[in-house]
């Protein structure tokens, strides 16, 4: 326990943002639905309370409920003494909360094999995996911010899409905010057009406010103005996270990522995904073949529980799209940066999985 308390304060640096961590047998996270006006911090006592605040958006981003679902396969087994049955059934539960990210899922795999493989002090192994996962999910951070960060070039201006930033992963930039983080803090004079996001408002809430923290100049636009700046010449890049990346290249992200990659092609503006290996499923080879997660209605017609739309209005919200690896410029991973043709690069990048 020692060695797993000395991670967690390594974790509060002061530079980092935490979505996510736990002290002692308690799990506790910043209630991201209450950004960017309430900085409230919840506690977690159980498995069924961390799935339901992964399913309820309280809690979001790939990277960080990769991390969440290590945590709470920890705390089910401290809290279950190492019982097998117990952490087999918080892993369904865990698994099920977000479908279509792949990373929760990877994550949970890799601590079932232990329960699977394991005689005895199940619980101290799971303690060491947890703590290899805490370690690997920062070091990809830093790591694919260094290599995105060279395709920033002095003065330009990126458009990202929805939140891919520290809170959504381990606390450093996440995904897409590692790359703009790192190419600020080597000295880049950037600007960040931030779209808004509907209908969670991800991008004005969070984004915006993980990038005036790390004194990143940015501008808020609705996501449907993203063509327009492009097409005047306003926006040089564009560089969005991804929740789940098929063998061939095809990207799932919150929706509204397809439309954006569409009008940066017509721009011949370069679009780039900032992803880990793991976030890489090498079992899917089209982006079709992804399930995508369809939530509930009333989060298009409601905006933080106030209705914006006629009492009876039918609405849908598929919370992800595909981008086609057409689209795509290149992939940011901890590894390098890939660019087309992918599969077997791809493939070379998950072989390398640490």
């Amino acid at each position: 326990m020692d060695q797993l308390q000395e991670l967690i304060e390594r974790f509060h640096y002061e530079d980092l943002l935490l979505p996510v961590w736990l002290e002692k047998d308690r799990i506790f996270l910043i209630n991201q639905k209450k950004l960017p006006t309430t900085l409230e911090t919840l506690t977690i006592k159980n498995v069924d309370e961390l799935v339901s605040a992964i399913k309820n958006m309280t809690i979001r981003g790939s990277g960080a409920i990769g991390i969440s679902g290590a945590y709470g396969m920890y705390l089910a087994a401290v809290q279950s003494r190492g019982d097998r049955v117990a952490i087999q059934t918080a892993a369904k539960k865990l698994k099920s909360s977000r479908p279509t990210a792949v990373n929760l899922v990877k994550t949970i795999n890799e601590i079932l094999l232990i329960v699977e493989e394991t005689n005895t002090n199940i619980v101290d192994q799971i303690e060491e995996k947890l703590i290899e996962v805490l370690n690997r999910q920062l070091t990809f951070e830093f790591d694919l911010g260094k290599y995105g960060a060279e395709l920033i070039d002095d003065g330009d201006t990126i458009l990202t899409h929805c939140h891919s930033g520290a809170l959504a992963g381990s606390g450093y930039g996440g995904r897409a905010l590692s790359v703009l983080r790192k190419a600020k803090e080597s000295g880049k004079d950037i600007h960040v057009y931030v779209c808004e996001t509907r209908p969670y408002l991800q991008g004005a809430r969070i984004t915006a406010f993980e990038l005036k923290k790390f004194g990143i100049p940015f501008t808020l636009i609705t996501d449907n103005m993203s063509g327009y700046f492009m097409r005047k010449g306003d926006i040089q890049k564009v560089v969005v996270g991804s929740d789940r990346i098929t063998s061939h290249g095809d990207l799932a992200n919150k929706v509204g990522t397809y439309m954006h990659a569409i009008a940066a092609k017509e721009n011949n503006i370069p679009f780039y995904t900032a992803t880990s290996n793991h976030t890489i499923d090498s079992t899917i080879s089209v982006g079709d073949d992804i399930e995508i997660e369809y939530r509930n209605g009333a989060e298009v017609t409601s905006i933080q529980d106030k209705r914006i739309a006629p009492e009876g209005t039918k609405a849908v919200y598929p919370s992800f799209d595909i981008t086609p690896h057409h689209l795509v410029t290149g992939i940011i991973t901890e590894k390098g940066v890939i660019t087309p043709p992918y599969d077997e690069k791809l493939h070379k990048v998950v072989q390398l999985q640490v």
